[in-house]
């Protein structure tokens, strides 16, 4: 794949709304299969494409690359044979930079950039008059995917935002598809009496009611359509959730990728559909490719630790 290739791919990723990380080698200290400028795409799947080394780099780059995937937090990756102890204290040089010391290595070192590439948050908004517009304005602005949507129209299960700005017209049912949908955030933009009134009718349980905000946004004084499109990204940028670390540091379990040890070469591989594996005495055993694999399968004993 060459780099024309490679930035199509990434190109057609981002249109279908594919979150995906860009890997590009920007140093290398040989010897080392790769060059600067080479590059790969790393997808939720775990599918790498392009070309960033040998097997051993690639599985280094898959595992870092979906753990910046759940972060969005890019990094630049130092991949080297040596020691973990070592890697530690050279890790401990930059905020940003992660080394990891990979057996497989054949003696040289690569510093891969890994570039989050995370689709915007999508929001919809229901109604026509002047919030409504306002709405899809300012939310193009704040660098939202906002599109204008109707009340047949089927919710995206990625979608983040649902902005009701209908002033009484069938607004009962597009709060209910979208608490049906589990939609993150769900505005309606009526007064404190109209919104009580219409959750009072829809029939929902308290716990689906909380999802609903009416009205929508931030009380911010908002006196114009401008005003108070504002306030309901403002609420909506409040409510974000922050990076797991951040709200509860015992979260990262929920985020961490799984992963196993190569019990031949001793490498940390993430676990993917496409990671090499076979079972053994009831146990799945993961492998870095397909060298450790034979190695494993000709003599398991040899491998075999208390």
């Amino acid at each position: 794949m060459t780099s024309t290739d490679l930035l199509t791919r990434a190109d057609v990723l981002r249109h279908g709304r594919t979150p995906f990380v860009l890997a590009t080698v920007v140093r290398v200290e040989r010897p080392t299969s790769a060059k600067p400028g080479d590059g790969a795409l790393v997808l939720p799947d775990g599918t790498v494409e392009g070309f960033v080394g040998g097997t051993c780099a690639e599985l280094t780059v898959q595992q870092q690359g979906l753990r910046v995937l759940k972060t969005g937090e890019s990094l630049l990756l130092r991949i080297t044979p040596t020691t973990d102890a070592e890697a530690e204290r050279a890790q401990e040089a930059g905020e940003g930079l992660m080394t990891v010391a990979n057996p497989c290595l054949s003696g040289g070192t690569l510093d891969i950039f890994l570039e989050a590439n995370l689709p915007p948050p999508l929001a919809y908004v229901y109604g026509e008059a002047p919030i409504a517009r306002a709405l899809l304005d300012i939310g193009r602005v704040l660098g939202f995917d906002v599109r204008p949507a109707s009340p047949r129209q089927p919710l995206p299960p990625d979608l983040d935002v649902v902005a009701i700005a209908m002033h009484g017209r069938d607004e009962g049912p597009v709060v209910k598809e979208a608490v049906r949908a589990g939609v993150p955030y769900i505005g309606l933009v009526a007064s404190p009496k109209r919104g009580t009134a219409l959750l009072d009718g829809l029939g929902l349980t308290e716990q689906q009611r909380t999802h609903v905000h009416t009205p929508a946004g931030l009380d911010i004084g908002a006196r114009t359509p401008p005003e108070v499109a504002l306030s309901v990204y403002a609420e909506v940028i409040a409510l974000r959730p922050r990076a797991a670390r951040d709200v509860h540091p015992e979260a990262d379990a929920d985020t961490a990728q799984a992963e196993a040890v190569d019990p031949v070469c001793g490498m940390t591989v993430a676990i993917t559909s496409t990671t090499l594996s076979l079972d053994r005495d009831g146990t799945r055993v993961y492998f870095c490719g397909p060298g450790c694999r034979h190695a494993f399968t000709d003599d398991p004993s040899r491998y075999a630790h208390d």
